[in-house]
């Protein structure tokens, strides 16, 4: 592989467009190749960020010369689609979440990954944000003794449009896979294996048959808990909290891409409170695309930050916590 990783991009989206900004801050990487339903479209976007392949039809790009990598960020209900195309042409790919509408499509995709011996990740962007690293880092490692309580929200208040794919079902709309997703990775990422052997879950809904605002609870061995809420019916702190036995880690507004800790820990009775800045340049796509790229050059299969089998983890609690409210697609 050459020292500059060719990017290609399906779905040249509002995501798209922060993840090929980003892509900008990396010395060895370049926008490549650039796939949409509208030629006009691709070929917009490919001239924006200089990219010499644009293609009017998703299929196309598996057939560009010197493509390393592909980021599918097509709606969710065209993830698996896009993504077994690319893997049954070798072709590695960072895949958008939610991975898949279901576990059963994301097990075929992995299936896949391993068949061909192809590397895939679900783009868990949040999971390299600097400051939520070092949060579970320091989580792990006892800084705020032993962890039982994570607690975190994403909310923000959306006008109803039932064209919009937020509230569209055939576009797998709803708050739980766009962004109460980010809550539940937390809490997985933060307690690992096994997984949570309760979970209790209750959303309500839009005209539209899609949750408009979901909770959810999980029960972890040891006596630990999650607490998750999305919604995008109000505008919630969007923070997280993690609470140890000794003290707590707040990522501050937004969490999932978060500059900012508070750690707090008890010291004879009385709390210190300890700030933690780490700023960074971007959107915050860099660091996972950075991340892959790494992989890549190292010819890993998989990420060892976001393993395939989390992914399939992470799949199979949103298929519960669906199966719960009487989600549905």
């Amino acid at each position: 592989m050459t020292e500059t990783i060719n990017w290609g991009i399906i779905g040249p989206g509002r995501i798209a467009r922060k993840f090929a900004d980003d892509l900008r801050l990396l010395p060895n990487a370049r926008l490549h190749a650039v796939a949409s339903t509208s030629a006009e479209r691709a070929g917009a976007f490919a001239a924006e960020y200089g990219a010499p392949h644009a293609f009017g039809r998703y299929e196309d790009i598996v057939h560009c010369p010197d493509l390393d990598v592909v980021y599918v960020a097509t709606p969710h209900v065209l993830h698996c689609e896009n993504t077994l195309l690319c893997l049954e042409h070798r072709i590695p790919v960072l895949c958008e979440k939610p991975f898949a509408m279901n576990y059963a499509d994301a097990h075929r995709m992995v299936a896949a990954a391993r068949r061909h011996r192809v590397f895939l990740m679900e783009a868990l962007w949040s999971r390299f944000i600097p400051a939520v690293d070092h949060a579970l880092t320091l989580a792990a490692s006892g800084a705020i003794g032993n962890l039982h309580t994570v607690q975190s929200d994403f909310g923000f208040k959306m006008p109803f449009d039932p064209a919009h794919r937020i509230f569209n079902k055939a576009l797998g709309g709803g708050s739980l896979l766009d962004i109460g997703i980010y809550p539940v990775l937390l809490s997985l990422f933060a307690f690992g294996k096994p997984a949570p052997g309760d979970i209790r879950a209750a959303a309500t809904f839009t005209s539209t048959d899609v949750d408009e605002s979901c909770a959810f609870s999980f029960q972890f061995p040891q006596n630990r808990l999650a607490l998750g809420h999305s919604t995008v019916a109000a505008t919630t702190p969007v923070e997280a909290r993690l609470y140890g036995t000794e003290g707590t880690i707040l990522l501050h507004s937004r969490w999932h891409h978060t500059q900012q800790l508070t750690v707090s820990t008890y010291v004879e009775r009385e709390q210190e409170h300890h700030v933690i800045e780490m700023p960074y340049e971007g959107r915050g796509y860099s660091f996972e695309a950075a991340h892959v790229m790494q992989c890549l050059r190292d010819g890993l299969l998989e990420s060892d930050q976001v393993p395939l089998d989390f992914t399939l983890d992470l799949a199979e609690t949103l298929d519960t916590i669906r199966g719960l409210v009487g989600l549905e697609y």
